[in-house]
């Protein structure tokens, strides 16, 4: 009989629980430096997790957690544009 599969674990950047990859939203900056949210969990670049809560997504802004998370500036932009995606793909 083969062993449980193990389930991969994340921890979110902005309330730091950890949590099963597959409940939280993956930021991504692609190798060319734009920022998106993964909705697959599979684009490639380097990824930060953020639990899909509306709390979790506006602290991403208010503190600049992605500047962080990346070792990089990241514009305002980029933090509104993430929550535009967040809040239109959960209406």
């Amino acid at each position: 009989m083969l062993p449980p599969k193990k389930i991969p674990m994340r921890t979110c950047i902005a309330c730091k629980t950890e949590r099963p990859k597959i409940e939280l939203l993956r930021v991504v900056r692609s190798p060319a430096g734009a920022f998106s949210l993964d909705f697959s969990g599979r684009a490639a670049g380097r990824g930060a997790y953020v639990c899909p809560d509306e709390s979790c997504i506006k602290k991403l802004g208010q503190k600049k957690l992605l500047n962080r998370a990346f070792s990089a500036p990241v514009d305002d932009a980029v933090y509104r544009q993430i929550e535009e995606e967040f809040f239109g793909a959960t209406k």
